[in-house]
């Protein structure tokens, strides 16, 4: 199940740079990406996985995505401080 979490969290003031990158001639493809991301901002089109264009401001920066990557096609970093996700609650 996909959730939207505008409740829970918003964005601190300020770019928070290209923190997530993608090296689509290292996708090989299989979704897990996809799978693992609570918010819904991979997608896999021929092969190749995309991330959305607002993930800026919709990834909760939990890492999963790169986290299950085998293939090493997902660059992740967290954005520079004080620019990243704040959570409201929890």
């Amino acid at each position: 199940m996909k959730i939207e979490l505008k409740e829970i969290s918003q964005r601190a003031p300020g770019d928070p740079g290209d923190f997530i990158k993608v090296e689509t001639e290292k996708c090989v493809g299989c979704g897990k990406c996809a799978i693992v991301c609570i918010v819904n901002l991979w997608r896999v089109h021929a092969g190749i996985a995309s991330i959305i264009d607002e993930y800026k401001e919709k990834c909760l920066e939990c890492g999963a995505c790169y986290s299950v990557c085998e293939a090493g096609a997902i660059n992740f970093s967290y954005p520079a401080g004080g620019t990243g996700v704040v959570y409201l609650n929890g």
